[in-house]
């Protein structure tokens, strides 16, 4: 029997949902809880036996480590830690997604508040500012001329972590009221919902309304092409839809959630997951 190694910080309602995939597929599921866990490097007491990891941390921090750890062990991880590390990094997700000719909404980089306010000429107002790395639309903020810039650029500069002191600005592109949350699952694009608000973040972490989405061959195609890009096997990439460009990569998630994208097209994506990692291993 197939053994999947769980591997998660809090067990949330897709960690529950895959466990109960896997019992109902007559997997075998270990729970490997990362704060209760520890991991000798050097492989001389290995405790933990696994076919195959599945990464589901909420902290991307302990999902990068610990994939890093698990792997360094011979253990395949699903994401990789190359897919995770790239992933959480929203700047070297956009570098690498330019490089491959990828529709990205423009983005400038700034290290400093008066080269933040000199790079706006060329993107025009309102813009986006964000964190280097960061989920839910948190800490995300609309600059609609150079004061609101400033403003939030100051206060990012007092904030302590370093990494605040890098400013993320990105073109606001005028959607629909909505985005796209396409599914990957290895070479398939399985399901997608529309993240539906009156606000311009649309996430359903900030009371977007989830709806489901239609899959075309350009969607799809884009999709898988991000995927490959990035390396990564079950991710959830989040796209705009731009008047004039058409669809925009805005960012990709390695340890993603499904919930409500299950509740509201009623497609079985813990199943399909659960699946995917069993023929891995059986190959």
């Amino acid at each position: 029997m197939v053994t999947i190694g769980l591997i998660y910080d809090v067990l949330r309602w897709e960690e529950r949902a895959l466990i109960k995939s896997a019992k109902r597929e007559h997997m075998n599921i270990k729970l490997i809880h990362i704060p209760s866990t520890h991991i000798y490097i050097d492989n001389m007491e290995r405790d933990i036996s696994i076919d195959i990891g599945l990464q589901r941390c909420v902290s991307h921090q302990f999902a990068l480590e610990s994939t890093i750890a698990f792997e360094a062990l011979g253990n395949r991880v699903v994401n990789n830690s190359y897919s995770i590390a790239v992933s959480n990094d929203k700047l070297w997700t956009t570098a690498l997604l330019v490089k491959h000719n990828i529709p990205t909404p423009r983005v400038v980089i700034a290290f400093s508040q008066e080269q933040a306010c000199r790079a706006i000429g060329k993107l025009k107002y309102p813009v986006v500012i964000k964190p280097l790395n960061g989920s839910w639309g948190r800490l995300v903020s609309l600059a609609r001329d150079e004061e609101e810039l400033r403003t939030i650029i100051e206060h990012r500069t007092y904030m302590p972590s370093p990494i605040f002191k890098i400013h993320y600005i990105q073109e606001f592109v005028k959607k629909p009221g909505r985005d796209i949350r396409a599914f990957v699952v290895g070479e398939e694009v399985p399901v997608a919902i529309y993240r539906i608000s009156n606000h311009w973040i649309t996430n359903t972490a900030r009371g977007g309304k989830a709806v489901p989405a239609k899959i075309d061959p350009e969607l799809e195609e884009l999709v898988l092409k991000v995927a490959k890009i990035i390396k990564g096997e079950i991710l959830g990439v989040d796209i705009f839809e731009d008047p004039q460009r058409g669809y925009l990569i805005n960012e990709v998630n390695s340890v993603t959630e499904f919930r409500n994208t299950v509740v509201v097209t009623g497609y079985d994506l813990p199943r399909k997951i659960i699946n995917y990692l069993t023929d891995l291993v059986k190959r």
